[in-house]
């Protein structure tokens, strides 16, 4: 076949991403011949909350159809719940570890931490969390890759004690030495999708699946499509303090959602089980059970009167 033209970001996470979804993929089909785009993105630049996520997923989606690249690798945790029309998931490879990692300056853990230590995140579902065990901690806002977050912790920068990273993304980046603890499911539910890789094809493609079989994992794409059928059916989007993992088990599919205000102060939390086979419904009856308990309370939180 013609060359394969994979898109993914330019980050070194991304681009590291790319080349792990790739190696299986080409000692299953050696005579591949594959082509990495790093695309640039705005979202690149000035990375920040949902409108920069928003930017350089679009992006991806945009070069893939408009036959720039054939592919596009994303972080699922990234996508928007519903995709652009003409692109569609291909491959979905082995999850990661979808844990919260706890990284700091020193030896310890979260119990550890003395009050008021300061740690960084950008995310509102990890900030939310954090105060919900530990409302003593002082959280706060720290922007760009995986690199420069670690630099800035490394530099004493404004005073951190410590970051809150995806297990996942160390891991990739063979960082997981910098792992200080990996934070339980239990209580740290992460954010859908968090682990999982993605390749979107443009629609309707039939060559891409086949072409990627040899490393799509089904379990992988029934609990991403749990998850992100969750998400979808709420509203929610990257900026909504919203965890969720599903796990099979046999033929069942177990899924936990949990919504948290933004000072971890309440959670709602909610589990169903269902058909592996059916991850969608799954996703779809523990959102209709979570708004039935006040879910848009947390979705859409009433703004403080005006002195």
């Amino acid at each position: 076949m013609p060359r394969l033209r994979v898109g993914s970001r330019a980050s070194p996470l991304a681009l590291r991403q790319t080349e792990l979804l790739l190696a299986p993929l080409l000692r299953a089909r050696p005579s591949l011949d594959v082509e990495m785009v790093p695309i640039r993105t705005q979202g690149d630049r000035s990375p920040g909350g949902a409108s920069g996520v928003r930017d350089f997923t679009d992006r991806l989606d945009r070069a893939v159809e408009e036959g720039e690249v054939d592919v596009a690798v994303h972080s699922a945790k990234d996508l928007p719940s519903r995709p652009r029309r003409r692109v569609e998931i291909v491959c979905t490879p082995v999850r990661e570890d979808p844990r919260d990692a706890l990284v700091l300056t020193r030896p310890g853990t979260l119990a550890s931490l003395p009050r008021r230590a300061r740690i960084g995140s950008s995310s509102p579902r990890r900030r939310a969390q954090l105060l919900s065990v530990r409302g003593d901690l002082d959280v706060r806002e720290i922007h760009g890759n995986v690199g420069t977050r670690l630099t800035k912790l490394d530099q004493g920068e404004d005073g951190l004690s410590g970051l809150l990273l995806a297990v996942a993304g160390l891991r990739r980046l063979g960082l997981e030495d910098r792992i200080s603890q990996r934070l339980p499911l239990s209580t740290f539910l992460p954010s859908p999708g968090q682990g999982v890789l993605v390749v979107h094809g443009r629609a309707g493609e039939e060559r891409l699946r086949e072409l990627f079989a040899p490393v799509h994992n089904l379990s992988a794409f029934r609990a991403l499509s749990a998850e992100r059928t969750l998400t979808a059916e709420l509203g929610a989007d990257c900026d909504t303090p919203l965890g969720a993992w599903a796990r099979l088990g046999g033929r069942v599919l177990r899924l936990t959602g949990a919504l948290y205000s933004p000072d971890g102060s309440r959670v709602l939390r909610g589990v169903h089980s269902g058909p592996a086979t059916e991850p969608e419904q799954v996703g779809r009856a523990l959102a209709g059970r979570l708004l039935e308990r006040g879910a848009r309370e947390f979705l859409h939180p009433p703004r403080s009167p005006r002195p």
